[in-house]
């Protein structure tokens, strides 16, 4: 008897845990910029099925040659093989249309940190995609609890955070929305696992923990650059020598593009009020001149067609 009360209690306790669908097999990726590119080939490279949409044939086009020229590098260093690269893009199909999401398991938005873009792609992607479809976001600082208001599924809308390089930085962070259920959460875990992430759940607030902690640095670097203190080479070398950086912060400015860097201090500026992220004059200069880093080849440092800097 007691077994069987034992068996009757594992069952209603399997019961109360949520059913996990871990079967995520099609991807869409709206959005084909860096970012954009690095999560359609990291989720191909692990086997995964993806479709890129883009909003009109040149970004697409340009989308296509730049990830194909990142792959190509890594081929001429001997980090992947040409097969790999052939396999990763046999994964992916390139579209226009936003409609052709509609039979995805799993839809990620990374489109620029403009919320009522985001918005606007959430309420007609609530239209498009089916009822059981996840919908997620690559925002670095807005409110997913916001951006799940336009839909009829705020229980499947979460963040997923990827940091730039996609394919090689090894963290996602995982953000929860007011409503999203913990069936979300565990398929989102499972699926950041597969396509080989490590992801850390973080509660919705303004920066979360890797954008909130990085800007103030990246601040911090350009006035000590403004104010003729060091050179942005010797600023940068003091931080990777000084405190093992693999890239000094000027650098990651550039790599993470100025006008987004610029994009998340406003943001963090006007959500918290605080001194330290209020963007430096020198930051706002370049992103008025359209010296964005390294995607325009030009930012703090010149770079060549490799993404290296030109010395």
């Amino acid at each position: 008897m007691s077994d069987e009360k034992l068996k009757l209690e594992d069952l209603l306790n399997d019961a109360k845990q949520p059913i996990i669908h871990d079967a995520i097999e099609y991807v869409a990726i709206i959005g084909a910029g860096v970012m954009g590119q690095g999560i359609a080939q990291t989720v191909a490279a692990a086997g995964i099925d993806v479709i890129i949409i883009e909003k009109d044939e040149e970004q697409l086009e340009k989308a296509k040659e730049s990830m194909k020229s990142a792959m190509m590098y890594e081929i001429d260093r001997w980090a992947m093989t040409e097969s790999e690269m052939k396999s990763i893009l046999s994964r992916i199909n390139w579209n226009l249309d936003l409609n052709e999401v509609s039979e995805c398991d799993l839809i990620i938005e990374s489109v620029a940190e403009n919320f009522h873009l985001k918005r606007l792609i959430f309420n007609r992607l609530d239209e498009i995609a089916r009822p059981e479809t996840i919908f997620v976001s690559n925002t670095s600082t807005l409110s997913l609890t916001t951006l799940a208001e336009v839909t009829r599924r705020a229980d499947k809308i979460i963040g997923m955070h990827f940091l730039n390089p996609v394919p090689k930085v090894p963290l996602v962070e995982l953000v929860k929305g007011m409503d999203t259920s913990d069936e979300t959460v565990a398929i989102i875990k499972s699926f950041a696992s597969t396509i080989g992430k490590t992801a850390i759940e973080v509660y919705e607030y303004p920066g979360f923990v890797t954008t909130r902690a990085i800007i103030p640095l990246l601040n911090e670097a350009m006035h000590i650059l403004l104010e003729g203190i060091a050179s942005a080479k010797d600023i940068d070398t003091a931080m990777k020598l000084g405190f093992n950086f693999q890239m000094g912060p000027l650098e990651l400015a550039d790599s993470m593009g100025l006008d987004e860097v610029l994009t998340w201090m406003e943001q963090l500026y006007k959500t918290l009020g605080e001194p330290r992220y209020r963007p430096c004059p020198l930051l706002r200069k370049l992103v008025r001149e359209r010296k964005l880093g390294k995607k325009s080849k030009v930012g703090f440092f010149r770079y060549n067609n490799d993404g290296k800097i030109i010395e």
